[in-house]
């Protein structure tokens, strides 16, 4: 066991044999290294956030996306649904007409008529309604003009007079315009 005191040239030299010359470059390189670190470490957190940032914007983009398809899957339901309803009430119509044949047309067309309000219950409880448009000023927002017909005196220009085919709103949007006669 060496137990001697160091010289002076001894001095500021470390367990690896490093001179007091030295230590300063080494302690440059190691602020060097530090500072280079913190340029990635910040690099890599900007990075971080404008991914999280991206992903956010992801997620509520496809939540748009899929509520766009839920409403538009929707819609086109409730399109379809309506074509069954407009046969439905023009069997009615057909029923109502064959009534005074017996009582077997009248029994049919009850049931039709049932049928019809059960359609019509389970359509306003998801929210369709009828669009009422007899004697109502025309609007191109909601109706659809197929034919104009003279004006009668109890009618004025631009009213509609007659419904071809029903109209229904969902919501507060128009689900199909109604197909009117306006009076001209």
């Amino acid at each position: 066991m060496d137990q001697r005191r160091p010289t002076n040239g001894e001095i500021g030299a470390d367990d690896t044999g490093e001179s007091a010359a030295e230590a300063p470059s080494t302690l440059e390189s190691l602020q060097a290294d530090v500072a280079r670190l913190r340029g990635e470490a910040d690099r890599n957190w900007q990075q971080f956030l404008r991914a999280a940032a991206d992903l956010e914007n992801y997620r509520k983009q496809a939540a748009r996306q899929r509520e766009d398809a839920v409403a538009v899957t929707r819609r086109s339901m409730l399109i379809v649904i309506l074509g069954a309803l407009d046969t439905l009430e023009r069997a009615i119509a057909h029923a109502g007409a064959a009534a005074g044949e017996g009582h077997a047309a009248s029994v049919i067309g009850d049931g039709l008529r049932l049928a019809h309000r059960q359609v019509l219950e389970r359509l306003a409880s998801v929210g369709v309604r009828v669009m009422e448009s007899v004697g109502q000023q025309f609007d191109p927002r909601v109706h659809e003009a197929v034919d104009a017909v003279p004006a009668a005196e109890t009618a004025k220009v631009g009213t509609v007079v007659d419904e071809v085919q029903r109209g229904y709103f969902v919501g507060d949007e128009v689900l199909r315009p109604a197909r009117v006669r306006v009076a001209q």
